[in-house]
């Protein structure tokens, strides 16, 4: 089971995460959506497609676009579609 973890909260936990690049991609249900604020950050990466962002809000305290995901990724990264992955501080625990 992989958590993830920012401000002493838990904002997603699964047993079910892909991982692309190092990174640990929630499904969409893991995610505790309570502690994510809209973001206009995008991104764009050659074979995944374009990245939205989310900030993280936990007990008043803000991570900006501490959150991204894939809508609508290119063929190659479809696996991640609409899941969550993580930086800026947020830990990815076992």
């Amino acid at each position: 089971m992989s958590k993830a973890v920012w401000g002493g909260a838990v904002v997603a936990e699964s047993d079910r995460t892909v991982v692309v690049e190092g990174n640990h991609y929630f499904p969409p249900s893991a995610v505790h959506r309570e502690c994510l604020r809209p973001s206009e950050t995008h991104t764009v990466c050659p074979w995944k497609g374009t990245a939205s962002y989310h900030h993280l809000e936990v007990d008043g305290e803000r991570n900006p676009d501490a959150a991204w995901f894939y809508a609508d990724p290119k063929p190659a990264a479809a696996e991640i579609k609409g899941y969550v992955a993580f930086w800026k501080g947020v830990r990815i625990e076992p």
